[in-house]
């Protein structure tokens, strides 16, 4: 059986590079899912419930072709239990700022659902990496500077630790950086290969 052939329902250049990084080729076809996430859900069930919606939604438009979808989404979340809070990508300079404030000094969780749709047969497998991260306190000034830079858009909690706000963390425990990043590469590898073998 040939290999299948990959694609990525996601617009984030970031995850894009960890494939390539990864010796994969593959297309991009991003997904037009609807990323919003609601407190009452507990993290990894979020993460994972909405990659394999990003999967499924390109999925359907190649039944039946010998392809694999990749779709993956991250969330931050501050506290664990009943005072758990999801954050996701922040709609404005406002909304980023006040996620940093949040994020300041404390350690919390960057959590990335993965899942790969095969679309011959409408077949997933879809998990999750969890990553802590503890952040040192954030000065107001770097705050408004990080903001005015830009680099908070289209990142969860509003920051991204492979460009400068890796200043403010201090140290990741549990997962990978590449999780934080976005994408977990060596989970994302062993889902490829169970769904791109010929049983």
């Amino acid at each position: 059986m040939a290999r299948a052939d990959l694609i990525l329902a996601s617009a984030s250049p970031r995850r894009a590079r960890l494939l390539t990084e990864a010796g994969l080729a593959f297309a991009v076809e991003p997904s037009d899912v609807q990323e919003g996430v609601d407190d009452s859900w507990l993290a990894q069930e979020a993460a994972e419930a909405l990659a394999e919606r990003k999967a499924r939604a390109v999925a359907q438009s190649h039944l039946g072709e010998n392809c694999l979808v990749l779709g993956a989404d991250t969330i931050v979340v501050l506290g664990e239990g009943e005072n758990e809070r999801l954050l996701g990508k922040p709609e404005g300079e406002g909304e980023a700022r006040q996620m940093l404030e949040r994020l300041s000094g404390t350690r919390h969780r960057v959590v990335t659902g993965v899942s790969v749709v095969r679309t011959r047969d409408g077949v997933a497998r879809t998990a999750h990496e969890q990553t802590w991260v503890t952040m040192r306190p954030i000065r107001p000034a770097e705050a408004a500077a990080y903001v005015k830079s830009g680099e908070w858009k289209d990142k969860a909690g509003g920051y991204a630790i492979q460009e400068t706000a890796d200043a403010f963390v201090e140290s990741l425990d549990g997962g990978g950086f590449d999780n934080v990043v976005g994408l977990p590469v060596a989970l994302t590898l062993g889902l490829l290969a169970a769904l791109d073998s010929p049983a």
